[in-house]
């Protein structure tokens, strides 16, 4: 469960799609970045630019400052030297972003097998981050949904409120009717 929930800390949301970055990738398959990329170049034909892009240099900003902001908030639970920050593992070269689909094609083009079974764990991480999303959604859908209904009740209490103003108002009419004094002839009983 926890290298679920690592590698979940490694899924970014760049361009609207849940990604993993290639360094990201090669260190969990625990090979070299070069190596993963190579492997990828040489089946390019296996990774359309929806299983596979380059971040742009703003993405690469993005992403960087995130990285900073987890490593700086790990700093007091490791020493420095186990802190290795995403903009020193890729100097020069922009990362690749791999989605799920590219995530599971890499499957095909890396066939150790580590490789494989950190392929099983990433897509049951990529599976946990949709449930977690569905929940989300579900929950603001339901808030919404109460939100109207309590809106429905109030406009019924209002009327029921009113409803029961005339009624007193009526009640009030009638006992003033009553208790008025009789003018004419008056029976003795």
């Amino acid at each position: 469960m926890q290298i679920i929930k690592s590698i979940q800390s490694r899924i970014y949301t760049i361009r609207d799609e849940r990604v993993m970055l290639d360094f990201d990738l090669a260190s969990l398959y625990e090979v070299e970045t070069k190596a993963l990329n190579q492997a990828v170049k040489r089946n390019i034909k296996r990774f359309p630019e929806d299983f596979m892009f380059q971040l742009t240099p703003d993405e690469w900003l993005n992403v960087s400052i995130q990285n900073e902001k987890i490593n700086s908030s790990l700093a007091g639970n490791m020493n420095r030297s186990q802190i290795v920050t995403g903009s020193q593992k890729h100097r020069g070269n922009l990362p690749y972003a791999f989605t799920e689909q590219g995530v599971a094609m890499l499957s095909g083009v890396l066939k150790s097998d580590k490789a494989i079974n950190m392929n099983i764990a990433i897509m049951r991480a990529f599976v946990d981050v949709r449930k977690i999303l569905l929940k989300q959604s579900n929950i603001s859908e339901q808030l919404i949904e109460i939100k109207e209904r309590i809106g429905e009740h109030d406009v019924q209490l209002n009327e029921l409120y009113d409803a029961m103003e005339n009624l007193i108002d009526e009640k009030i009419a009638q006992l003033k009717w009553k208790d008025r004094e009789r003018i004419g002839f008056k029976i003795k009983e």
